[in-house]
């Protein structure tokens, strides 16, 4: 087993646990692969969640009642 590779207990509904499994047999992978695949692609898309907003933090604030003005001037309401 790899040193570097951390242990955690995750507890998973019967059915989800079930799931996995079975992705596991037809995929010929682990379900441990398949949790660390969903949490790294996850994290990824929060990061490019955090990007975008870090991206966009001094751009000026639209206040609701003027974006729905908008919308509706431009016939998207």
């Amino acid at each position: 087993m790899n040193t570097a590779l951390k242990r955690a207990t995750v507890y998973f509904d019967p059915s989800m646990h079930q799931a996995l499994r079975h992705k596991a047999l037809e995929t010929s992978r682990s379900v441990s692969d398949l949790v660390n695949e969903a949490v790294r692609q996850s994290l990824a898309e929060d990061a490019e969640d955090l990007a975008a907003f870090a991206e966009r933090v001094h751009e000026p604030l639209v206040s609701y009642e003027s974006m729905l003005q908008e919308l509706k001037a431009n016939g998207r309401l």
